[in-house]
């Protein structure tokens, strides 16, 4: 059974994007995303379209207009967004796999607030006509799931003929970012997790961290206003936007041209800094959120991506694994590979999945 997030078209039903302004003029999708071919031609079951934050744009989970997706492991707390719905959906069993998008952590917040695991593919993997945009050089689709093991067949299903690796990784980097705040006891889990596993560990910091965090959200933002634009130059549709959102897109549109350019050329040169570190590790680990799922009424003013923005600009894969924490929540634990690396990133998933259990 498949959920897939309401930004994906399936031919027949609208896509709404989670967003009032769309949905009141959305058609039935004429044709599926290319991403449904794999999913169709596997005769995947589709159960429904799966709610999102509000244009695929923020990291709570909340959305104001379609309501807020209930985090199954406390109803209180955000499900983590933008892919609330799809990570609800496989967390509660109404689906073995979803659909979700990921454009600075889109995939891999949810998962780690809702106890399940989603893979963020290497930008340009899956092919994304037919998928609403929020910040084209950014967005990426990839699949959700309860297990590495429901990620596997999602990657089939999104990639025929996709195989996990023969072999896991050797040697993994774990991440530390100076200055990002993490809850002792996610740390705790993360390190846990990865001595279970006994795989070889070095620590590794990443230069620049924080500025790619910073570059990413200005082109995330920026992106995200010039698609959007339609919406908010018309004083009927800006009308029906999310007060949120519609600040949101508001201040995405004043940046300047040389904040953009400065930007995309931080963005040229971050990747060379990964090469580097991927000559010394083959993986590089974290925790995907440092924060336990906020409870609704706490949830704005909080920087969800810390640890999943700078991967996006990279255009890396990365996925977060459910790790024990002691208590009712679990952490999310993040791994980063190289381009097109989702293959080893699995197997090294599957690896530690089994030593945890």
């Amino acid at each position: 059974m498949l959920a897939v997030k309401d930004l994906i078209d399936v031919i027949g039903v609208p896509t709404t994007a989670g967003c009032r302004a769309v949905a009141e003029s959305a058609r039935p999708a004429t044709l599926d995303a290319l991403c449904m071919a794999g999913a169709r031609a596997g005769a995947a079951r589709v159960v429904g379209k799966a709610n999102l934050v509000e244009l695929a744009y923020g990291g709570s989970g909340i959305n104001e207009y379609f309501g807020t997706p209930r985090n199954p492991l406390d109803p209180a707390r955000v499900p983590g967004g933008s892919s609330s719905g799809s990570a609800v959906a496989v967390a509660s069993g109404v689906a073995d796999i979803a659909y979700g998008s990921d454009s600075g952590g889109s995939i891999r917040i949810p998962s780690a607030f809702c106890g399940t695991a989603g893979l963020k593919t290497t930008r340009g993997r899956v092919p994304l006509e037919g998928v609403k945009p929020l910040a084209p050089s950014l967005d990426t689709v990839g699949p959700m799931a309860r297990d590495v093991g429901g990620l596997i067949l999602g990657m089939i299903l999104l990639e025929p003929g996709f195989a996990p690796d023969d072999r896991m990784a050797d040697v993994i980097g774990r991440l530390r970012v100076p200055g990002a705040e993490v809850d002792p006891l996610i740390d705790a889990a993360v390190d846990r997790a990865l001595a279970l596993a006994e795989l070889d560990i070095v620590d590794v910091t990443v230069p620049g961290w924080c500025a790619a965090y910073s570059a990413g959200a200005t082109i995330l933002d920026w992106e995200a206003a010039c698609v959007n634009l339609y919406l908010t130059e018309d004083p009927n549709l800006a009308a029906k936007l999310g007060r949120h959102v519609a600040a949101r897109l508001a201040a995405g549109g004043l940046f300047s041209q040389d904040q953009i350019d400065a930007a995309r050329k931080f963005a040229a040169s971050w990747s060379e800094q990964f090469a580097e570190i991927f000559s010394r590790v083959q993986l590089i680990a974290g925790p995907t959120v440092g924060f336990f799922p906020p409870l609704l009424e706490s949830a704005s003013g909080l920087s969800y991506s810390t640890f999943t923005k700078p991967v996006n600009l990279a255009g890396l894969p990365a996925v977060s694994l459910p790790v024990p924490t002691g208590g009712v929540l679990p952490a999310g634990l993040q791994l980063i590979g190289p381009e097109r690396s989702e293959g080893l990133i699995l197997t090294t998933g599957l690896h530690i999945q089994g030593a945890l259990r």
